[in-house]
């Protein structure tokens, strides 16, 4: 057997198997359903720093992930040879929000679903998990959240301190109380309406209070 039987026998009828037009469908349903992933992202995002080349980098995955299983699925031999290739690459990209790996398996899923050949599988599915995301994600917060440290001098200030709370707050909890020489450091996780905190600066001006420090709560507190 010569090269060149070798290199037609291999090469030449997997490109028999090849479909331009199956290809071309499959491609644009997935650019179509990245790019509602992206509209999805945007409107759904509640994070400060927005990054659109995260929005645009699930647009590509998508598209990506659509081309690899569409080879994938047309060669058994090349099935073997990915899985191998795939099992040394290593993501470092930092997560900032944890919704940020929802949408990445979003894209991941629906290049999947696509290279396989399920597309109206891969339109539904994104128009429910879209809808979810909508409905539930960007839903605002009728009150929100804040870890309260205030530092005052003897047991008048901090009473004074928290009448003000229990007139200002929907509600208010005391998370930690240190008290030292230097006088009584008092943590407290409290709920505003509206993102009303003048009480902030009232609480400031009583007599005994050295300082006070408002921090909205992100989910996570550290005594």
């Amino acid at each position: 057997m010569t090269f060149g039987d070798i290199f037609k026998s291999s090469f030449l009828e997997s490109i028999t198997e090849f479909s331009a037009v199956d290809t071309l469908i499959g491609m644009c349903f997935a650019l179509v359903i990245g790019l509602f992933i992206f509209e999805i992202y945007k409107k759904t995002f509640s994070g400060i720093m927005y990054s659109n080349g995260f929005g645009m980098s699930l647009v590509g995955l998508a598209l990506v992930t659509t081309l690899v299983i569409m080879a994938v699925t047309s060669n058994v031999v090349l099935s073997l040879g990915m899985v191998g290739a795939l099992s040394i690459v290593r993501f470092r990209a930092a997560i900032k929000e944890p919704m940020e790996i929802v949408f990445l398996f979003w894209s991941l899923a629906v290049g999947i679903v696509i290279g396989a050949g399920m597309i109206p599988l891969a339109v539904i599915g994104s128009v429910i998990i879209g809808l979810i995301l909508v409905l539930f994600v960007s839903k605002k917060i009728t009150n929100t959240p804040y870890i309260l440290i205030v530092n005052c001098q003897g047991e008048n200030a901090e009473a004074d301190m928290l009448n003000i709370l229990k007139n200002s707050a929907e509600k208010y909890i005391v998370k930690s109380k240190t008290v030292n020489d230097a006088g009584i450091e008092l943590t407290t996780e409290i709920r505003v309406k509206d993102t009303d905190t003048g009480f902030v600066n009232r609480i400031n001006e009583l007599a005994g209070v050295s300082g006070a420090t408002l921090v909205m709560f992100n989910g996570e507190y550290m005594s």
